[in-house]
């Protein structure tokens, strides 16, 4: 038989033994949790991604079909006229007097010249990415540059503080952004001037975009796709957007991007 003490041993043992298990158990049954949590940490964190990678890849796309569609209108509405204008002058060239020829083939050669200078401009268009590859500022410039060639707008672009270089993703979003938002005005706004606005303050990149036309209710809802297409990449970036519009008194987009300072580079005169 066990005396008292024996007992007292044996009981203290089996107990923290017991306690021990509890333990153990306990310990088992949160690993598991957290590892349960990570996973699904994990998997959030994968759909994310997939979801940020294809809201990219849809931005690309989308540029790309916008851009093929500038060509398309470019080669039928104004290349494609000036060489059916050059070859009309050539055809009914006077052979009988020289001075006449000499001046119907000189401005046949300056036709023919214009329409040169447009392809080389398409070709330029013809690749986004290689516009954004020299930056934002210098992309959004070659977009003012192609909407002041319509004659339809008074546009201005201008940047305001130290113009930084962002991801290429980050400025890829950006530039469909002012494209969409370009986009709405010639479709619905009725406007005559644009205004496109940079402004880089410490750790954010404010882009504001304004127009002059006719506005609208931004408590109402929308038809189209463009809006919401603006709000999803505004998201996609983690920033804000603001619409300030009244009808008659034009519109104005501020869209407030935060910079990541361990993914910027100063512009310089020679690209990044």
């Amino acid at each position: 038989m066990f005396d008292k003490t024996d007992q007292s041993i044996i009981i203290f043992v089996l107990a923290s033994l017991l306690l021990i298990l509890i333990l153990i158990t306990f310990i088992a049954i949160i690993f598991y949790r957290y590892q349960q949590k990570q996973n699904a940490y994990f998997k959030d964190i994968e759909a994310l991604k997939i979801a940020h990678e294809n809201a990219i890849l849809q931005s690309q796309l989308e540029i790309q079909e916008q851009t093929f569609q500038h060509i398309s209108r470019e080669i039928h509405d104004n290349i494609g006229q000036k060489l059916t204008l050059a070859k009309l002058h050539l055809n009914t060239l006077n052979y009988s007097s020289v001075e006449e020829t000499l001046q119907v083939v000189t401005d046949s050669v300056n036709i023919i010249g214009e329409a040169i200078n447009d392809l080389s401009d398409l070709s330029h268009s013809m690749s986004s990415e290689m516009l954004l590859n020299n930056g934002l500022i210098n992309a959004l410039e070659f977009e003012v540059e192609q909407l002041q060639k319509t004659g339809l707008y008074q546009i201005q672009f201008s940047v305001n503080g130290n113009a930084v270089f962002l991801s290429a993703q980050t400025e890829l979003v950006l530039f469909r952004i002012v494209q969409e938002s370009v986009n709405n005005i010639i479709k619905h706004a009725s406007a005559t001037a644009i205004k496109l606005q940079l402004e880089y303050e410490t750790g954010n990149l404010l882009l504001y975009i304004h127009d002059n036309g006719i506005g609208f209710n931004t408590d109402g809802k929308f038809s189209g796709t463009g809006l919401p297409n603006i709000k999803k990449r505004v998201a996609l970036l983690n920033g804000r957007l603001d619409i300030e519009s009244t009808k008659g008194n034009g519109t104005q987009i501020t869209i407030t991007i935060p910079i990541n300072e361990n993914d910027n580079t100063v512009y310089t005169a020679t690209g990044r």
